[in-house]
């Protein structure tokens, strides 16, 4: 079979690429769990602890989305899987979700009595380690933009590998927020453990290698 012209190559890669999800649609799609979830809870159908369930369900759509955000550059090298065009998108879906799930923590749960959420923080480790994870995402939300990443160069990509550590952090915070062991925290501990050994190993193999971005990066 002949090969396609050069015209009919681009215009199927075109096609393909328009069959894509585009990035500003992400966000659209990402937003859905919290919208069904709130949705949920205003038609009393979260069941007896609404306020608990609605936290948990907030906060491991971050920890999801921070998963997403550290399996791209892996999915990349070792599959093929390109979606480095998703990973702004990603990230500022996780940051969405950390972000609600300390305000129905603060708002809905404690009824904004800071001195009781600053109690809390001091006194129950859980809660102190998922604050330092959301303070950490704080900076890397506010610099993704390509301005941001225009202006401070260098230092961005240094300030973004902070998103290991959020990570860490989130995983760790779930697993000391239940009381029990159920499998599910340990699971997403276990992949949060994974890909930042295959980070930790591929860094150590090309030590000045600045190919990997971080989740909360588009480029």
């Amino acid at each position: 079979m002949a090969a396609a012209s050069p015209p009919a190559a681009r215009r199927r890669s075109g096609s393909a690429r328009s069959r894509l999800i585009r990035p500003g649609l992400l966000y659209w799609i990402g937003a859905m769990p919290a919208a069904w979830t709130f949705w949920l809870g205003l038609a009393d159908q979260l069941g007896a602890d609404p306020m608990k369930v609605l936290e948990r369900a907030l906060g491991l759509w971050a920890l999801r989305f921070l998963v997403a955000g550290l399996a791209i550059t892996p999915l990349r090298r070792l599959a093929g899987i390109n979606l480095l065009r998703y990973r702004r998108a990603i990230g500022l879906l996780a940051f969405f979700y950390a972000a609600l799930h300390l305000l129905v923590y603060v708002v809905l749960d404690q009824g904004l009595d800071l001195a009781a959420v600053w109690a809390d923080i001091v006194k129950r480790p859980f809660i102190t380690i998922g604050m330092a994870a959301f303070l950490i995402l704080v900076p890397l939300a506010a610099t993704s933009s390509n301005r941001m990443i225009r202006r401070l160069g260098s230092a961005w990509v240094r300030l973004h590998r902070w998103v290991y550590l959020a990570a860490a952090a989130a995983a760790v915070h779930f697993v000391l927020s239940v009381k029990s062991w159920p499998p599910e925290p340990l699971v997403y501990a276990a992949i949060v453990a994974l890909l930042l050994g295959y980070r930790l190993v591929a860094s150590l193999r090309r030590p000045i290698a600045g190919t990997a971005r971080p989740a909360l990066s588009s480029r």
